[in-house]
């Protein structure tokens, strides 16, 4: 995997970071820097466990100067809001599902797309190689928004309170939630539903309550947050393999001594090698708890699928800029 992305000139983001305490030492003990990061999913999931561990390996490296504070379950706020925090510089930083980006700069639509990528290896590889992708994740740099890597979000597929889903035309009537973002309400139209944008800790209510049908989703999100007590119908579509970003504000690098952002930086790509890793072996485990709990998962009509959502990526891929990439990250799955 290519080196997880410094920032080559970091411009000044639009808030100041919220970091307590001073990075230098004293013999009676340094100063201590607590880093938020927001997180919207529970603490046993794969980002979760490899945030944290990448924090305590942070404050043992500097000596305890520098340390991360992982707070799941949306107790920051819900991801978009999150990533207002971290623009103003109340918060430091956040993991966010990809496209919510496409809010602040449309480009970032070229890793939201159906069948981008064949597999979560060839995700992890691409999404992190410089060559690919800095020009990308400095975009947002002026408006404080920096992204230091790209993390496994799963393989998203459709589950709902009906029943079992095989062709598009099984989800006529269904309204499904999706993250926020124009895409994927085209995404989901095309798919022969209806999208419900809305924040992940919604959606149980949402579904419980039958103002939604159902989400879509990876076994493990499906699993972890209960979702299949609700919407026990899991369908195999297999349509997205988002990334899911690690957001910094430029002034918390800026802030850095530089060999602290050294090790932070390669704390940052250890922990996307270590989440890939935990992730292939808790998505078996999800998805025999949820069978346990009474969830059925069933196969689909992958072709008609395919086809049904082909004219979103040729709808979208719509400049040069970002062909480019698309056309990259294909040609490094052959």
């Amino acid at each position: 995997m290519g080196a997880v992305l410094a920032l080559a000139a970091c411009s000044a983001g639009s808030g100041a970071p919220a970091t307590g305490g001073d990075s230098t030492a004293d013999s009676g003990g340094p100063a201590e820097t607590v880093f938020k990061l927001a997180f919207n999913q529970q603490p046993n999931h794969p980002q979760f466990i490899a945030l944290d561990a990448m924090g305590d390996r942070l404050k043992e490296r500097t000596d305890g100067k520098y340390d991360i504070e992982v707070f799941p379950n949306e107790t920051l706020g819900a991801q978009k809001e999150t990533i207002e925090l971290v623009k103003a510089g109340t918060i430091e930083m956040s993991m966010v599902a990809s496209p919510l980006l496409e809010n602040y700069n449309p480009d970032f639509v070229v890793f939201n797309l159906p069948f981008t990528f064949d597999s979560q290896d060839h995700q992890r590889e691409t999404t992190n190689d410089p060559e690919i992708v800095e020009e990308l994740y400095s975009s947002l740099d002026d408006e404080g928004l920096h992204v230091l890597g790209a993390f496994h979000g799963g393989v998203r597929s459709m589950y709902n309170s009906k029943g079992p889903i095989n062709t598009p035309e099984d989800m006529a009537g269904m309204k499904i939630r999706v993250i926020e973002s124009d895409t994927n309400i085209e995404m989901m139209r095309l798919m022969g539903g209806s999208g419900a944008p809305m924040g992940m800790g919604e959606v149980y209510t949402a579904i419980q309550s039958g103002v939604i049908d159902g989400a879509e989703n990876n076994e493990l999100t499906y699993a972890n947050v209960k979702h299949s007590e609700v919407a026990p119908y899991f369908s195999y579509t297999k349509h997205l393999m988002l990334p899911d970003y690690l957001l910094v504000n430029p002034k918390v690098l800026d802030a850095m001594p530089e060999d602290v952002r050294e090790i932070f930086l390669e704390e940052v790509q250890t922990a996307v090698e270590e989440e890939g890793e935990i992730w292939k072996t808790e998505v078996d485990v999800a998805t025999q708890a949820a069978k346990d709990a009474g969830a059925k998962f069933n196969e689909v009509d992958a072709d008609a699928f395919a086809e049904a959502i082909a004219p979103l990526t040729a709808s979208k891929l719509d400049n040069e800029f970002i062909k480019d990439i698309h056309a990259q990250v294909r040609a490094a799955a052959k």
